[in-house]
This record gives C-alpha cells, sequence and structure tokens, in this order.
C-alpha cells in the first residue's frame, strides 16, 4: 500500500524536524515545505506551533498559512495542528493583556491557565471520549505538555446537521482542551513527536484516517 503523503507546514515555528522523523516512523512521506501545490496536494497538512500565540499568528500569516489551511479545510483534506497550531484555530488568544485574532476554524479564546506552576511541563494523562480515532487503543497513556496557556472552555454550540466534534480534556489546575477531533480538522494541545510510544501510536491513528 502507498505510504500517505504528509506535508509539515514550514513557517518558522514548531518543532519541524522532530515532527518530520515522527511522522515517517508512523509510516508517512513526508515533506517540510509551505510550497501552495505541495501544500494543497498533500494527503495531510500537519501544521506545528510553539511560543507565543501572536507570534505564531504573524509568522504563519506571513506564509499564508490561514489561505492554505482554509483552502485544505473547504474541500474537506485534514489537517492537524499541534500545541500552539491547535491554539491558532480557535477565535483569538489572550497573552500579556492583548488579544490577537486566530483562525476561527472553533469558537472560543485561549487564556493562562489557571494554575499555581506555570508552564504545564512533563508528561500527563487526557481524557478522551469513547468514539476518538485519534486516541485509538490509548487507553491510559500520558502525553508530552509544554504549555501555559490553552482553551478552559468549550463553547461551540450543538447542531442538528452535523455531528459534534470529539474533544478530549487535560486538567492542570482546572480542565482546559487537550484535543479536538472535528471532521477534517484534527488538533492537540500536546506534542505528539515527544511522546514516545504513545504519540506514534496517535500519529499513525490520524494516518489511516487520511
Amino acid at each position: 500500500m502507498r505510504r500517505p503523503a504528509v506535508t509539515v507546514l514550514d513557517y518558522g515555528s514548531g518543532n519541524l524536524h522532530s515532527a518530520v522523523k515522527a511522522l515517517e516512523a508512523a509510516g508517512a512521506d513526508v515533506t517540510l515545505t509551505a510550497d501552495r501545490r505541495a501544500v494543497q496536494e498533500a494527503d495531510g497538512l500537519y501544521v506545528p506551533g510553539v511560543g507565543a500565540f501572536a507570534a505564531v499568528m504573524d509568522q504563519l500569516t506571513a506564509a499564508r498559512g490561514p489561505e492554505l489551511i482554509e483552502r485544505r479545510l473547504a474541500g474537506g483534506r485534514p489537517v492537524l495542528g499541534v500545541c500552539v497550531g491547535l491554539q491558532v484555530l480557535f477565535e483569538r488568544g489572550l497573552e500579556g493583556g492583548e488579544a490577537t485574532e486566530g483562525l476561527g476554524e472553533w469558537p472560543g479564546e485561549v487564556v493562562k491557565l489557571d494554575a499555581p506552576v506555570l508552564p504545564h511541563m512533563g508528561w500527563d494523562l487526557v481524557s478522551a471520549p469513547d468514539d476518538s480515532q485519534l486516541f485509538a487503543g490509548l487507553g491510559d497513556e500520558r502525553f508530552y505538555f509544554v504549555h501555559s496557556y490553552g482553551v478552559r472552555e468549550w463553547t461551540m454550540q450543538p447542531s442538528n446537521s452535523l455531528r459534534a466534534p470529539l474533544v478530549t480534556w487535560g486538567d492542570h489546575g482546572g480542565p482546559f482542551v487537550a484535543a479536538v477531533e472535528n471532521g477534517a480538522l484534527a488538533a492537540t494541545q500536546f506534542h505528539p513527536e515527544k511522546s514516545g510510544a504513545a504519540g506514534l501510536r496517535l500519529l499513525t491513528n490520524w494516518l489511516e484516517t487520511l
């Protein structure tokens, strides 16, 4: 069988080479680029992100990332966002007392976690829905997090005509969104590429949906 082709979006943010190696180990043929054609033609697009929300949005916009992501989603083409690559999919980020507009694929705000120790760094459990495809076979596995901000409330209203997104939760001083599965669009707050065998299995699960 043909290995799925995945493009890792190279826009200057994220653990790019770690992501490439992890996706290759999971069974993908991987290209690291921001080339428009490569992004659109790939079976899957992986959108990394590390650092401040506003800085990631600036870098993403400079590389025409919002347009590339929107075009893929309009055609039902799979996209996986990771860490700040999850956060920018929401309406806005609130860091340093300022609001920065995100991509608005989901309603909600990225805010500072309400925890005595920040950042939330290290291996932690998540609570996934029973019918999750990303977390199939992963049970009580732990994943690697590094973040001080997150989405603490899921505000999307249910629809009678569309399947509700599957939301996986983590906890650090209170619940936060650890992952979302919403048709062609999926994202994780943790780093699969740093999560050992569990992260590799999650990436394999994602590749199997392409």
